[in-house]
């Protein structure tokens, strides 16, 4: 965890560590049942193995080093200086100076959409993007709120661990795609006993039983995932509440940010999909509150309970 001002989350801390180990775990069992699948059979079919983890690692690595330049990539955001935004660059000041860490780089993304994401594998390479949309919605105090929130993230090295639990979610999903290629296609023909009758069944049998695997494995790491991410989610609304002692304007923040998005057409929220674990506040909402199915595997916790939190930090504030 970084050695900053932000309020320590225990909470966050344990999650952490117990997603990684239960991953861990999915991880160990993901390798031996792929082993006790292929272990007396062609090497060709083993191979499938070999390269969806290596591709697997070569994504999570570019994801990892390079995750700053992705997102804005696909926001279409472009850094700004000082003279070029200001006040911008004047709330992010202020903000390192509470928290006493280094000021991240600024980005800008040219839509109407109004949301923030923070990215990038530690502080020393972190940036920090705000929407044309958000600058023009929101007064001072509110935008504070917003980008304490995003720089908790940072600060908490969010994005590190989300990636590397991410790991085997994708390698799972490549298996998943292999699998379903090999039965398409008859690829695999390991070294059967029987001629090719029993190589063809050979053949259906490992691709059924990867994608099998593949499938059990990649619900149980996203599911870990999704909770995971809500719980952060929960915790840099606290942190940067704390930070600022402002969590009303953060509240009201979230729900004008909340309430414009769902304005905002359904084909623009898609183009930005890919960034919707980064955003502030989902662009695509996967589930309402309560018990809705569809909240298990939203990234964000609900508007309702983000507010409930907020406003027992705004009642211990003013104790």
């Amino acid at each position: 965890m970084a050695r900053t001002r932000y309020a320590p989350d225990r909470g966050l801390i344990a999650r952490m560590g117990a997603t990684m180990f239960l991953i861990g775990l999915v991880f160990t069992a993901f390798v031996i049942a792929v082993v006790l699948l292929l272990g007396h059979y062609g090497v060709s079919n083993g191979a499938i193995v070999f390269i969806a983890v290596l591709l697997a690692g070569g994504m999570a690595f570019a994801s990892y080093f390079w995750s700053d330049k992705i997102a804005l990539q696909t926001a279409g955001a472009q850094l700004v200086s000082p003279r070029e935004a200001p006040e911008l660059h004047g709330v992010i000041d202020r903000i390192c100076a509470l928290a006493d860490m280094p000021k991240p780089r600024v980005a800008i993304a040219p839509t109407d959409m109004p949301n923030a994401f923070a990215t990038g594998r530690s502080s020393k390479v972190a940036v920090v993007c705000v929407t044309q949309g958000l600058l023009r919605r929101l007064d001072t105090g509110e935008l504070e709120g917003v980008l304490a929130h995003e720089m908790s993230h940072v600060a908490h090295k969010d994005v590190a661990v989300m990636t590397i639990a991410s790991f085997i979610g994708i390698v799972a999903a490549l298996m998943i795609r292999f699998g379903f290629y090999a039965e398409l296609f008859g690829g695999g023909g390991g070294r059967g006993r029987g001629g090719n009758n029993n190589n063809n069944q050979y053949t259906v049998f490992v691709a059924l039983g990867m994608m099998l695997i593949g499938v059990v494995v990649y619900a149980i790491s996203f599911l870990l995932i999704r909770m995971l991410s809500r719980y952060r989610e929960l915790s840099a609304d606290r942190s940067g509440a704390l930070l600022t002692g402002q969590p009303h304007a953060l509240a009201n923040a979230l729900v004008k940010v909340s309430g414009e998005m769902a304005q905002i057409p359904t084909r623009d929220l898609r183009a930005v999909e890919p960034l919707n674990a980064f955003f502030f506040a989902p662009a695509l909402s996967t589930g309402r509150a309560g018990t809705s199915l569809g909240a298990i595997f939203s990234t964000h916790p609900s508007l309702e309970r983000r507010l409930r939190e907020l406003d027992k930090i705004a009642n211990q504030l003013s104790r």
